[in-house]
């Protein structure tokens, strides 16, 4: 059985999650540089068996392109090339970031720590594969 990634794609950092192997629980994973991505893919894949990837697409609340759209289109075109057996999804992620934001005010964090855009960055993943999972359920 393999896990599902989530990625939430950003020019300069690029937020994580995976599922359990029985694809039940969502957990962020980890934050990489977005030139760092691939690379960084290869490796976790050499220990871990992943089925599916899904990818944050950027729109608007109309449900219209943004300007970060072409960057996740283009990265989608790069995971196809290096990733041709895994199975890759765009998901609409809008409000995924004001979502991770409430998140890490409602746990408590303090002002310094919720403006680690790293951080926000992997609760984004994790929320838009939480998503996922309850619209696969």
């Amino acid at each position: 059985m393999g896990r599902i990634l989530a990625i939430d794609y950003g020019k300069k950092r690029t937020g994580l999650a995976v599922t359990d192997p029985l694809k039940i629980i969502a957990t962020g994973l980890t934050t990489v540089a977005s030139h760092e991505l691939i690379p960084w893919l290869k490796r976790y894949m050499q220990t871990e068996v992943v089925e599916k990837i899904i990818i944050g697409m950027p729109l608007d609340l109309q449900g219209r392109d943004t300007d970060a759209t072409p960057w996740v289109r283009e990265m989608i075109r790069i995971l196809h090339k290096h990733f041709p057996h895994i199975g890759i999804e765009a998901i609409d992620e809008r409000l995924t970031s004001k979502m991770a934001n409430r998140t890490l005010i409602e746990s408590g964090l303090k002002k310094q720590a919720r403006q680690n855009k790293a951080l926000v960055d992997e609760v984004s993943a994790t929320i838009l594969l939480q998503g996922y999972l309850a619209s696969i359920s």
